[in-house]
């Protein structure tokens, strides 16, 4: 039953009016695709608002209240996307938590959120909560994706919910304003415990609203479609799923990263998101199969061709010269098939976002015909502030601002902005908001960048990771970290010098890429080049003068990268005290 009020003014609507407007245009319309055994079946608009609000009648039959806070604890899957709006239509809050999270951080997270119920994905998700389940007095329910039958969190829900009415449901979904929280996402953050970042129904759609104006041809192409598999516990991720339910575009989950390459096959999505680390990955295993193959020189050659013709569409001329656009013709056919086809085949956009993906890779992609679209934002701003576009595209930028996002830079360089997709604050902390947001709505990014005269937007480093040498050299590592990472044998880069006479680094090893001993000297060769690459883009005082290869690579497993992919800079500094210093003593 579609109700009276489906279609309402766009300044008194919450994100589910976003289904009812597709559900009232065309009911049988594809909105989501679910992988099973068998494969990939459609899922309609219908069939999605029917599990959305039976899962709904749920949740306020279990006692769930307007603007109570329910948590959510799973990797990326179908059931994730459909629970979120459930618990929209139940007029609650919708708190994420990383799949991967301990028993510690989930009790942090439940408890100062105050959330009355969680549901879990599997048994062993739900028996962390249950680990400290006494530290979060309000927490009454906890439901569980993977029970098995009736007891499977949306089978339970549907049960329970049979008492609750059409018209006892559409009001409870009436309760939600613009004004109203959404969610609480916990900024997984490289230091301290993690703080809820409020965002409304009017951060969200404000945002959503910025990105189909700017990029059309990603979610306004007919049969668009976007395979997700980055963790919907971070707004990056989520944003895409909320654009993909107003917009029409067809949403897939997959969080099956060792089959990613066949996921996206099966799929064929239009488009992709990701961190620049899939981007990487995906460039340096193609490289490191061309090399085991025998075809190295050839895989080097068409990735030279690819960035020259990509910097030839920036030419005055607005194309790449005779002799490259000859070679790219031949490259596309030898090599660059194949690289689109570890996205799926049929992806012409992506979007990258979470850390600088950096100009070569960049121009490596839109060279091979996947435009890479960079963009910048926080959990504070909802995600993106700002995007390069199909339309307005600067490579090494992060593009122009949102329509009706202001941005200036700070006295000591900092990126401020402000406009509709800058959350309220931090859950119960005024003294962290106040640090956050000045008096005038201005949000302090803690990045430092620049914005040249055509509006673009440029990350050069941040504040608080700014090395200052014993010589007086302020150093940016970003910029030396990102390029020493895009060599296909290393993982991570963590550069340090803060307070020493010269800048060096710790670098880990993939360990898919590289097959040999850490020990061999043919390693340190390869990171050497990395690492005079890296340097050519500083100047002497700033450059890399030593390395230091560790045993064990970065992960989040092991406590030194944020789910995001960002590494926990004081924690490696911590634990790795003593290797530090040892660079800067022998």
């Amino acid at each position: 039953m579609v109700p009276a009020s489906a279609s309402r003014p766009s300044d008194t609507a919450n994100l589910t009016d976003d289904v009812l407007e597709r559900l009232v245009a065309d009911p049988e319309a594809v909105a989501l695709a679910r992988r099973g055994a068998d494969g990939w079946t459609d899922v309609t608009i219908s069939a999605f608002h029917a599990e959305v609000t039976a899962a709904a009648r749920g949740l306020i039959a279990s006692g769930v209240e307007p603007g109570d806070r329910v948590a959510l604890l799973s990797k990326t899957r179908y059931e994730w996307t459909v629970l979120d709006y459930a618990i929209w239509w139940a007029g609650a809050v919708t708190v994420p938590i990383y799949e991967t999270s301990s028993a510690d951080q989930i009790a942090w997270i439940i408890s100062n959120s105050g959330a009355v119920g969680a549901v879990a994905e599997t048994q062993q998700h739900a028996d962390r909560v249950g680990e400290k389940r006494g530290e979060s007095p309000a927490l009454r329910h906890v439901w569980v994706i993977d029970a098995p039958g009736d007891d499977g969190a949306l089978a339970a829900l549907t049960q329970a919910g049979t008492s609750v009415s059409d018209a006892d449901l559409e009001t409870r979904r009436l309760t939600v304003t613009p004004e109203s929280l959404a969610t609480l996402i916990y900024t997984s953050g490289t230091t301290g415990r993690p703080k809820g970042c409020r965002l409304t129904h009017a951060n969200f759609r404000a945002e959503i609203d910025g990105a189909l104006e700017q990029l059309p041809d990603l979610f306004g192409r007919e049969n668009a479609s976007t395979l997700l598999f980055l963790p919907l516990a971070h707004v990056f991720a989520r944003i895409i799923q909320i654009g993909a339910i107003r917009s029409g575009a067809k949403l897939g989950h997959t969080a099956d990263v060792k089959d990613l390459v066949t996921h996206l096959g099966e799929f064929q999505p239009t488009f992709v998101l990701a961190v620049p680390r899939v981007f990487e990955k995906v460039f340096n295993t193609a490289s490191a199969r061309a090399y085991a193959d025998g075809k190295g020189k050839i895989f080097d050659r068409a990735v030279k061709t690819a960035i020259e013709y990509s910097k030839g569409l920036d030419s005055p001329k607005g194309r790449a010269s005779l002799a490259v656009r000859t070679r790219h013709a031949l490259f596309d056919q030898l090599v660059y098939g194949k690289l689109r086809g570890a996205l799926g085949g049929h992806a012409e956009w992506a979007i990258s976002g979470g850390a600088p993906l950096g100009e070569r890779l960049a121009h490596f992609y839109r060279g091979i015909g996947v435009t890479v679209l960079e963009g910048y934002g926080l959990t504070e701003t909802t995600a993106a502030l700002c995007v390069n576009t199909p339309e307005g595209q600067r490579v090494g930028s992060v593009g122009r601002p949102f329509p009706g996002t202001e941005v200036k830079v700070g006295s000591d360089g900092e990126l401020l902005f402000r406009g509709p997709q800058v959350f309220e604050g931090y859950w119960e902390d005024e003294e962290a908001t106040a640090d956050a947001i000045d008096p005038d709505g201005w949000f302090a990014t803690g990045d430092l960048g620049d914005v040249d005269d055509d509006g673009f937007v440029r990350i050069t480093g941040r504040k608080k990771e700014i090395i200052v040498t014993a010589g007086g050299k302020n150093v940016a590592p970003a910029v030396l970290e990102d390029r020493v990472r895009a060599n296909q044998y290393v993982s991570q880069c963590l550069v340090v010098g803060d307070g020493k006479p010269f800048i060096a680094a710790l670098v880990t090893i993939d360990a898919e890429a590289w097959d040999g001993s850490l020990d061999d000297p043919a390693l340190k060769v390869e990171v050497q080049k990395a690492v005079d690459d890296a340097n050519t883009q500083v100047s002497q005082a700033e450059s890399i003068r030593k390395f230091e290869i560790l045993r064990e690579d970065w992960t989040e497993e092991n406590g030194y990268l944020t789910p995001s992919f960002k590494v926990k800079r004081n924690a490696v500094l911590r634990d790795f005290h003593d290797t530090v210093e040892a660079l800067f003593v022998r």
